[in-house]
């Protein structure tokens, strides 16, 4: 919107967008956004996302329950995932952003694009091969990684890989031209992928689970990653005249810079990621356990992509913005008022999670080949992993704080020694407690790691602890508690009966005593968010 609409508007409110042409200007794929629209659309994004994953778990836990075909499926990710994390370690979009923006900035988009070939195709071949050779090693990787699995177990898992592995192609691609969208201020392609990715399991378990079983769902999630991350971001770049070109120039500057970037990205051990890891490797001899933590790690994945990824993804152009122009003061202030803003949301969400897992998981999983029993362990794991929302989600604000400063080494650093010293403790706990020891060590590994972060940002002097809003995480703390109260009194005041029916009734009636308790709480505490999210919403 340029200055004379601006004026005119101002001089004419009746010349103003109405909230629907809004709505629909922030949903347009060309559109230009705030951080505050990106951050809405990505939420929404990542909400219909792990809505159509919510889909997902339910129909493969119908059809396969939560035994060794699962275990099996879950495992298939394991030797992709590791590929990916170690030549590509999320460099494919946090890192590129730094570097074109700084190109976007100066009014270089030419040689930004001309790196961004470069990037790619190298990559096309490096992990190309690399693929290559996991292609023949699968099945030693899945014997050694998964030892207590039994033969016929590990070769539906090393099959499955096999399947897998061909996406990481596609996740990279789209990584590297997502990021050259999100520099240009562009999220709706970003945002549309991981809708078509889950979209893409479902339609394979859906078409082809009599023909392939199991199987089904990995060809489904290898189409998917073509289809939404690949196909989505080639084409939001082709409309926005980003063109690539086959260019291996081994000796780029802008590729040596990527790299020296992405190293710390690619050998540093981040418990984001090795969390999933090591509950792999340590439930294997137990058959079923590790598909009941995953499914029980998926729901809580929902309001972590929501709140903590959305923001955290929608921040990183803003904050790579304000520092390359000088403005650190600013971006210390967006930095605390993204944290505040999420911790807040955070505790009222935990509160809803904590007391209504039980008719929750029963909602979404329980039946066909997923029993009662079953779903009661999943449900006290999900209450449990819900304690740590919150650190999960500032945890990827303070890591991004970091990513756009151009230091990758110190965060990962950091992040490597903490989840080092942590395996101790998720072997010890598992060793006491099972199941639910592997929960309770993650929820520890993840607050040690967002306390590094944030004291390293402080020590830095970029930004500072005291300048988040305390009162306000107090007034929200305080408004979740209330909630999650009278959630849980809701639900033991009524008996609990077998039936999908009676589990949604029970959710909506508390869910909207939980929003109806956590708003009114709010006010009463003065609490300046609903305000803030009022006005946001008005002037996007």
């Amino acid at each position: 919107m340029d200055c004379g609409t601006v004026l005119s508007e101002a001089a004419n409110p009746g010349l103003r967008p109405s909230p629907v042409a809004r709505v629909l200007r922030v949903l347009r794929p060309g559109h230009t956004h705030t951080a505050t629209t990106a951050t809405l659309l990505l939420m929404i994004s990542a909400f219909l996302s792990r809505i159509i994953g919510l889909v997902r778990e339910k129909f493969t836990a119908y059809l396969f329950g939560a035994g060794g075909q699962m275990d099996a499926y879950r495992a298939a990710f394991q030797l992709p995932d590791t590929i990916a994390y170690f030549l590509v370690g999320g460099a494919a979009s946090i890192t590129f952003i730094t570097i074109l923006n700084r190109y976007y900035e100066r009014g270089e988009e030419a040689e930004g694009e001309r790196v961004m070939s470069v990037i790619i195709s190298v990559m096309l071949v490096v992990l190309g091969a690399a693929l290559l050779v996991a292609e023949l090693l699968a099945g030693a990787f899945v014997r050694w990684y998964f030892a207590g699995y039994s033969p016929e177990k590990a070769a539906l898992a090393t099959h499955m890989t096999r399947i897998l592995l061909p996406a990481q192609l596609m996740f990279f691609i789209g990584g590297v031209l997502s990021a050259v969208l999100l520099v240009r201020k562009q999220f709706a392609y970003q945002a549309l992928s991981p809708l078509v990715y889950a979209f893409g399991i479902i339609c394979g378990g859906l078409l082809l689970h009599r023909s392939l079983g199991v199987s089904s769902l990995a060809v489904g999630a290898t189409a998917g990653a073509f289809a939404g991350p690949f196909l989505l971001n080639a084409i939001g770049a082709h409309r926005a005249g980003i063109r690539f070109r086959f260019d291996l120039d081994w000796g780029d500057a802008g590729l040596h810079e990527w790299v020296r970037l992405s190293i710390p990205l690619m050998l540093g051990l981040s418990l984001v990621t090795v969390d999933g890891w090591i509950i792999a490797w340590l439930t294997s001899h137990e058959n079923g356990l590790y598909a009941k933590l995953y499914f029980a790690k998926q729901l809580f994945t929902v309001p972590i992509a929501i709140v903590g990824q959305a923001a955290g993804a929608a921040s990183m152009p803003f904050f790579v913005a304000l520092l390359n122009k000088g403005e650190r003061a600013k971006f210390a202030d967006a930095v605390n008022g993204s944290v505040t803003r999420i911790l807040a949301l955070s505790f009222l969400l935990s509160a809803w999670m904590m007391s209504l897992s039980r008719p929750a998981v029963d909602l979404v999983l329980r039946g066909g080949a997923l029993h009662r029993p079953e779903a009661a362990t999943i449900a006290a794991f999900f209450a449990l992993f819900s304690v740590s929302l919150c650190l999960w989600s500032a945890q990827a604000i303070y890591a991004r704080a970091f990513y756009a400063t151009g230091d990758t080494l110190s965060p990962m650093v950091a992040s490597t020694v903490v989840t080092v010293l942590s395996v101790p403790i998720y072997w010890t706990l598992y060793r006491a407690y099972g199941g639910t020891g592997l929960v309770i060590a993650s929820n520890i590994g993840i607050l040690a790691q967002t306390l590094v972060l944030a004291g390293m940002l402080h020590r830095a002097g970029l930004v500072r602890l005291g300048g988040l809003g305390w009162a306000e995480l107090g007034r929200s703390l305080a408004a979740a508690c209330a909630a999650g109260a009278v959630c849980t009194a809701i639900l033991h005041a009524i008996r609990m009966e077998n039936g999908f029916r009676f589990d949604a009734l029970v959710l909506a009636a508390a869910t909207l005593a939980w929003l109806l308790v956590g708003w009114v709480s709010l006010q009463k505490l003065g609490s300046s968010l609903p305000g803030e999210l009022r006005r946001r919403l008005i002037r996007s």
